[in-house]
């Protein structure tokens, strides 16, 4: 199955090996559509995994009408191997009840532990 991020490869070659811990993202853009996949595949433990510590919820609840279908990144600063912050812009595309929708989201992203984490969004 092509991965649910968009990247065009394999799900097993793209976000699975994050997802199973085989490695970690090497930018926030990376993480981004990691925690996307995340969302399509229903991993709520690598969802709260890659959440930043002060900001994790102590649980997550996924609304399983939502299908996340694609994924837009529209734009990054900062966030790359060398950085300790980032941002990522991007819109999401999802059906609910049938019914296509999006959402638009500018995220943050830190590094913690050395690895990087989701902070917020806005």
């Amino acid at each position: 199955m092509r991965c649910p991020c968009g990247s065009g490869e394999k799900y097993g070659n793209c976000c699975g090996p994050l997802h199973r811990a085989e490695r970690t993202a090497a930018t926030a853009e990376q993480l981004m559509r990691s925690r996307f996949s995340a969302f399509a595949v229903g991993d709520r433990a690598y969802l709260l995994e890659t959440w930043h510590s002060s900001t994790r919820p102590a649980v997550l609840e996924l609304d399983e009408a939502v299908q996340w279908r694609r994924l837009d990144a529209l734009a990054t600063t900062g966030g790359g191997p060398f950085h300790q912050e980032g941002t990522v812009e991007f819109r999401a595309h999802y059906r609910q009840d049938g019914k296509p929708g999006s959402m638009h989201e500018n995220s943050v992203f830190c590094r913690e532990d050395g690895q990087w984490r989701y902070v917020r969004g806005t």
